[in-house]
C-alpha cells in the first residue's frame, strides 16, 4: 500500500497510544533507518531511541556503515545513554521482539542485513515506523496501526509530536519515573532532523511544520539557559546547522570539484557528473562525502535557479549498477511539487516529498547521460511553462 496521511487526529493518537503499548510491551528493541542515512534518519533513530530508553528498554540501533563525522555528536548521546551502534548483525537477533524504522520510504530502502531482513518477516515482531514520505513510489514497512506516517518537515517532527504525547501521559510518566520527556539530548536531536531536512527553516510550507520548528528550537535554546555547557557543546539551533554543514577539506575539494561543472537551463540548474569523474571521486572521497556534498549542492543549485535543480551521478560500480539522481525544489518555487516528476516519467524506483526527491536506473538503461538529461530538462522545463502560464 502506499503511504497516506493521517486522516484525523483521532487515528493520530490512537496509532501514539498503539506505539506507547508496544514500548512497554517490548523486550528487546532494535532501531533500522535508511540505506545512506541522512542527518533526519540518524537524528530520528536517536531520537527514538532515547525515548525507549526513558522507559528503560534495551535498545540497539544498526547501521551498515560509519556515518560521517558530523553526526558524531549525535552518536556520542548514544554512548552516553546506554544505546549500543552495532555496524553488522552481531547480537543475538532471536531477543529482538521490536523493530523501530524510521524515515525510510519504503521497505527496498532500508538499511538492514539479511538476517535482519528476516526478522521482518516474523510474525512474532512488532514493526513500528515513523516516516514523513507520502504518496508516489512510498510503502509501508511497519504493521497495520504502528505506523506514524504523514507529511511533515520530517520524521523528527513526528516523533518530537510522540514526545509531546508522552508529556500529557501521566500514568506512563508515574509508572516509569519519567521527570523529563524532553532532555536536552533529545531536544538536540529532534532539533537536529529538522533543522537537517529543513536547512534551518527555511524549507518549511506549513503552519504545523513552522509551529513544530518553533516549538522545539525555543524549548532546546530555554533548555540551555538553564544549563552550563560546556565549550565543546553547541549553544544553540545555529551551531547544529553549522555542524551539519560543515565541511572539510577533502569535502570542500569534493564539493569545488562537482560544483564547477554546473550549467542552467530556464528553470533548472543542474550537473551531470559522468562515470570518469565519478571514478575520480570515488578514489579520492568516501562514498558518504560525496553523497553529503551531492546533497549540500542540490539545494544550492535550487536557490540559484529559482526553482529547480538536478544532479546526475553514477553509483560507486563497487556498491550498484546505478545511476542516481536528485531534484530539489527552491524555497521559493512552492508552486511545483516534484513528485510528479515520477509521474510524468513512470519512475518506479524512487520516492521523496514535494520539495526533493531522489530516484535511479539501472546504468545499462542510459546510454548516454548526456541526450537523457537533455530530454529530460525539456520536458521538466515544459511542466514549470505550463505551471507559470496558469
Amino acid at each position: 500500500m502506499k503511504k497516506k496521511n493521517i486522516e484525523t487526529i483521532h487515528e493520530k493518537n490512537r496509532i501514539i497510544n498503539n506505539i506507547f503499548d508496544s514500548i512497554e510491551s517490548g523486550q528487546d528493541f532494535l532501531i533500522l533507518g535508511h540505506k545512506n542515512p541522512d542527518e533526519d534518519c540518524i537524528s530520528s533513530m536517536v531520537a527514538f531511541a532515547l525515548i525507549l530508553s526513558k522507559f528503560n528498554k534495551p535498545v540497539k540501533l544498526y547501521l551498515s556503515d560509519h556515518v560521517h563525522e558530523h553526526f558524531q555528536y549525535l552518536l556520542n548521546i548514544c554512548k552516553y545513554n546506554s544505546i549500543d551502534i552495532h555496524y553488522s548483525d552481531d547480537f543475538n537477533t532471536d531477543i529482538v521482539d521490536t523493530i523501530v524504522i524510521c524515515d525510510t520510504a519504503k521497505p527496498s530502502m532500508i538499511d538492514a542485513t539479511p538476517a535482519i531482513t528476516s526478522l521482518l518477516t516474523k510474525k512474532s515482531i512488532r514493526v513500528i515506523e515513523v516516516d514523513h514520505h507520502v504518496g508516489a513510489d512510498s510503502e509501508y514497512s511497519g504493521n497495520e496501526g504502528f505506523c506514524l506516517v504523514n507529511e511533515a518537515s520530517s520524521a523528527c517532527e513526528l516523533i518530537g509530536l510522540i514526545g509531546l504525547k508522552l508529556c500529557n501521559r501521566e500514568d506512563l510518566l508515574i509508572r516509569y519515573n519519567i521527570s523529563d520527556p524532553f532532555s536536552r539530548n533529545f531536544v538536540l536531536s529532534i532539533l537536529s532532523g529538522i533543522i537537517g531536512d529543513t536547512k534551518m527553516g527555511k524549507y518549511l510550507k506549513s503552519r504545523r511544520e513552522k509551529k513544530y520548528y518553533r516549538i522545539f528550537s525555543t524549548m532546546y535554546n530555554n533548555l540551555l539557559q538553564k544549563e552550563t555547557v560546556k565549550k565543546s557543546n553547541f549553544s544553540d539551533k545555529n551551531q547544529v546547522f553549522d555542524e551539519l554543514v560543515r565541511l572539510s577539506k577533502i569535502e570542500e575539494e569534493c564539493f569545488n570539484y562537482i560544483i564547477a561543472r554546473k550549467k542552467f537551463s530556464d528553470s533548472i540548474g543542474y550537473i551531470v557528473m559522468n562515470q570518469e569523474s565519478m571514478d575520480y571521486l570515488f578514489r579520492e572521497c568516501g562514498n558518504d562525502t560525496i553523497i553529503s556534498v551531492i546533497r549540500t549542492i542540490a539545494d544550492i543549485l535550487a536557490e540559484e535557479s529559482g526553482k529547480l535543480s538536478l544532479i546526475a551521478y553514477y553509483d560507486n560500480p563497487e556498491r550498484s549498477d546505478l545511476v542516481q539522481f536528485r531534484v530539489r525544489r527552491s524555497e521559493n518555487f512552492k508552486k511545483y511539487d516534484v513528485r510528479e516528476i515520477l509521474k510524468i516519467f513512470a519512475i518506479e524506483n524512487g520516492g521523496g516529498h514535494e520539495g526533493a526527491i531522489g530516484f535511479r536506473f539501472p546504468k545499462k538503461q542510459i546510454k548516454d547521460i548526456g541526450e537523457f538529461i537533455d530530454k529530460f530538462i525539456v520536458r521538466v522545463e515544459q511542466e514549470i511553462s505550463g505551471i507559470l502560464d496558469n
